[in-house]
């Protein structure tokens, strides 16, 4: 089973999603992604879709529930690069990703994170700032 790799890149968790996700895999990155936030006290993941062109009620699930895990550690999560046929078929399936932010691609992602950061007072403006 191929793991997802994730990257820290100042305060927030790169979690890039380059192959084809199986339900192993998706469990692995719940459980890698939770103890990566944990130990490293990251503010923000964010999850690059831009590489998945399919995707199931399984995987639309995952979504919502790493955020709801990067929640409980004080993190916030935004996925980026949706391309539109997984936006459509993640409306047909009903999945609405409650307390998933999406934005349109990884610069604007970190934007997202950098001023949820501030405004929550979790970024000093020094080491965790990201822009």
């Amino acid at each position: 089973m191929e793991r997802v790799p994730i990257l820290k890149i100042g305060g927030v968790l790169l979690v890039s999603i380059q192959i084809d996700l199986q339900d192993q895999s998706v469990l692995a990155l719940q459980e890698d992604l939770a103890e990566r936030i944990s130990a490293t006290g990251a503010y923000g993941v964010i999850i690059d879709i831009s590489a998945v062109e399919i995707v199931d009620s399984f995987i639309g699930r995952m979504f919502a529930t790493i955020a709801s895990i990067s929640k409980l550690f004080d993190a916030d999560t935004v996925v980026v690069g949706m391309r539109p046929a997984v936006a459509i078929t993640l409306v047909e399936l009903g999945l609405t990703l409650g307390g998933v932010r999406t934005a349109l691609d990884l610069e604007r992602g970190m934007r997202i994170l950098s001023t949820l950061g501030r405004e929550s007072g979790r970024l000093d403006g020094t080491s965790r700032e990201v822009w």
